[in-house]
């Protein structure tokens, strides 16, 4: 499967009988030109996992995507057409079989109101857990795992690879950091995960063969 990282937590995947682009976020660049797109994912209705400024154009680029979005985002989507997807839900599209998995965002202080948010997981092999540790059912061959975020901390996300234990290992939602931030966090993942999973850290807007 190829993949293609576009900064924070946004990823094109193109599975060979779809290309789906998930989570294009304001602090993302350059999945504005993708086309070809399948579906449009969007894990959760933060701002930096959904660009409602831009992902007009990115539809109107792409007419046949299915836009496929959690509860929470469906509620800023009325302009355009979409899917709700909830968790334990089976989607098709093309060839290819995306799972819906969790439900909510990752908790970031008690008093900050919690939202939904969907985990995908695709042709169950890649999983994009959006804002959460969420668990898959069985092994998964690639995580693309959130690196650092105001509700995680880095021995959590390091507990969550050994948990999960991929073949590879994508940072993600790394827009926080600063350049020595990530290089810090991507050399601990490497450190501290489980023997069997390896940290590719995609070169951005690249596509990679994982």
């Amino acid at each position: 499967m190829q993949t293609t990282h576009f900064g924070h937590s946004c990823v094109l995947l193109d599975t060979g009988s779809a290309r789906l682009l998930i989570d294009p976020g304001t602090w993302s660049q350059g999945f504005e030109s993708v086309t070809g797109l399948d579906a449009v994912l969007v894990t959760h209705q933060h701002g930096d996992h959904l660009d409602a400024q831009r992902l007009p154009a990115l539809l109107q680029g792409n007419p046949e995507a299915r836009l496929i979005v959690d509860p929470g985002s469906a509620e800023q989507l009325s302009d355009h057409d979409h899917e709700v997807a909830t968790s334990g839900m089976t989607l098709q599209v093309g060839g290819t079989r995306v799972e819906v998995l969790g439900g909510d965002h990752a908790v970031i202080y008690p008093d900050v109101p919690m939202v939904p948010n969907n985990a995908y997981l695709v042709d169950g092999t890649y999983l994009h857990p959006g804002d959460s540790f969420t668990l898959p059912l069985g092994q998964v061959e690639v995580l693309f795992v959130p690196t650092s975020a105001p509700w995680l901390k880095v021995a959590e996300v390091i507990d969550y690879l050994r948990a999960v234990s991929p073949r590879t290992a994508v940072p993600i939602h790394q827009a926080v950091l600063s350049t020595q931030g990530e290089q810090l966090h991507y050399r601990l993942l490497g450190n501290l995960s489980s023997p069997q999973t390896t940290v590719q850290v995609l070169d951005h807007g690249e596509p990679t063969t994982l």
